[in-house]
Order: structure tokens, then sequence, then C-alpha cells
């Protein structure tokens, strides 16, 4: 299954993080260019899931066993490798926690690095967050996440498709990471980085992670407060290997003043 496919490649440390973005930047669009045409193309071979995760009051665009890219090979799909057609068990755990604790996001300037589906984004953004942008380096994850944001009553939000991570940080109060430590190269950028956003501004960053060895092994996990754990439903243990909760982080890093 391709979609099995796709789970294993995050899920394991077999390529540089940036190798894999460079590879799928690289690869041809087959027969879809106008976003008009992506948001068809989504349409058509994604379906509208809202049970059977953490969060049933969001709904979302993803592969399902109905799917024609369930089954298919690999080579047969035109664009980057679909994260953004997954919801992720560390972005459950993100938006159920914002969901569950709407005073975390309200009000604030809020960015979902690595949005994929934008469920993250979504939640901040209905519990209240005056700015929320998503960020994803596939371009397909935008166009899915604006759908999304229609499906769930939202104006579009702002979707940056540029690689932010050492970039100069901007003045946003809290960064949301669903599943972003599946690569020990990204998870060293990723370090660096937040602790400059932290530095900077006082962002405040939580993680969500459902016990991947590439994070737990990392030293930023010396750093971080568990703030929640859930239990994963059924379904979502199943296609995550056997994974039976996922946590939700806060990041403590406090610089030397």
């Amino acid at each position: 299954m391709y979609r099995r496919t796709i789970l294993c490649f995050r899920g394991q440390d077999t390529l540089n993080a940036f190798q894999r973005g460079m590879c799928c930047l690289m690869r041809r669009y087959v027969s879809v260019r106008s976003e008009h045409d992506i948001k068809n193309f989504i349409r058509d071979n994604t379906e509208i899931v809202s049970a059977q995760s953490l969060t049933p009051e969001i709904s979302l665009r993803l592969f399902t066993p109905t799917c024609r890219f369930w089954t298919e090979r690999p080579e047969s799909w035109p664009f980057p490798d679909p994260y953004w057609a997954i919801y992720w068990p560390g972005g459950q755990a993100l938006a159920r926690y914002l969901l569950n604790n709407p005073e975390v996001s309200g009000g604030r300037k809020v960015l979902d690095l690595g949005c994929g589906c934008g469920a993250s984004a979504i939640a901040a953004k209905l519990t209240g967050a005056s700015r929320v942008v998503a960020n994803d380096i596939d371009p397909i994850a935008a166009v899915a996440t604006k759908m999304n944001c229609e499906l769930n009553n939202l104006d579009p939000l702002p979707c940056v498709t540029d690689n932010i991570i050492g970039s100069k940080p901007d003045d946003w109060d809290l960064i949301l990471l669903g599943d972003m430590f599946y690569d020990e190269d990204l998870a060293d950028h990723l370090h660096k980085w937040l602790q400059t956003c932290i530095t900077t501004h006082g962002t405040q960053v939580l993680i969500g992670d459902p016990g991947r060895a590439q994070f737990e092994g990392h030293d930023i996990r010396k750093l971080l407060h568990k703030l929640s754990r859930f239990e994963l439903p059924d379904s979502v243990k199943d296609e995550n290997y056997g994974l039976t909760n996922s946590t939700v982080w806060c990041y403590n890093y406090k610089p030397d003043l």
C-alpha cells in the first residue's frame, strides 16, 4: 500500500530529511498544475474524515481504504510524498490539547510548522488565535490545508511554503510542531532554530510526538515538560505500527541572561 509506504518512510531514519525534501521538490508534476486542478485532484483522491481520530470535531481530507492511492504503487503518485493526506498521531495530540485548552492559543499569534493537513492550525483558529500561519515546504499541503479550513467553516489560513527553519524568526507567541522529529538531522536543525525563537521573542513551543525513536533519543527531550498524554484510537494504533499514545510537550529552554 502506498499509505503504508509513507508511514514506513516517515518512521525510519533512512534518508537525510533535506535530501528527501529536495528529491520531492525535484519530482515533476505529471498532469496537474494549477491550484484549481490540484484542488480537484485532492477531492478525487481523498475522503472527508472526522471520526476515528482524537479530534472528531475537525473534518479533514485524508487517505482512506476507499481511495485510489491507498493501494497504488508509489511511483504513480504525481506529487511529493503526501504526508498531508495522513493525520499523524503527534498532530492529533496537539490539536486535541488546543481544543481542550483554548486559552493556550486564544488571542495569540500561532505558527503551525510542518502543518501537513493543517489540523493544528485549524484547532488554533477554532480556539480563538488572533493570527495563524501554516507552514509546509510541500505546496500541495498548503492547498490541502486551505481546503480543510473550508471544511471546518473557516476562511483559508495563510500558508507559507518556504523552509523557514534557520531563518530569522518572526515574533510568534506560539509555535506548534506535530510529528516533526522523524529524522536526526532535521531534529538538530529544529532544536537550534527553536532556541533562537525562544531567545529572541520568548515564543512558547509545543511539540506533539507519539514516541518515535529519533525524538526520544534526542537531546531536546531533556528540555521538555510533558503537558498531556492521549491514548490513540484503535484505528490510529493499527495504522502506526502499535504506537499506543501521543504526548504534547512544552519546550522549557531558558536562555542565559
